[in-house]
């Protein structure tokens, strides 16, 4: 099941705060957002455990941009 976490549950569930989400967005070390409508964004729950679960093992911020890229392409060969 592919379920879209908006801003609320991505904050719950990583602890970062909206302004710092979008900050780590900037930096590279987020994905960004899927648009769900004009004013509306979310992101895919497994993208948002993915990342988690790379600053729970303590993974370089390189290693967590590189995971950032995949799962972008990965979301483009889903298309």
């Amino acid at each position: 099941m592919n379920t879209i976490l908006r801003v609320p549950d991505v904050k719950s569930q990583s602890g970062l705060s909206r302004s710092t989400l979008y900050l780590r967005i900037a930096q590279g070390l987020w994905t960004k957002p899927v648009s769900l409508g004009p004013r509306a964004v979310g992101w895919p729950a497994e993208e948002v455990a993915a990342i988690n679960a790379a600053r729970i093992a303590g993974k370089p911020d390189t290693e967590i941009r590189a995971l950032v890229e995949r799962l972008h392409a990965a979301r483009k060969g889903a298309k």
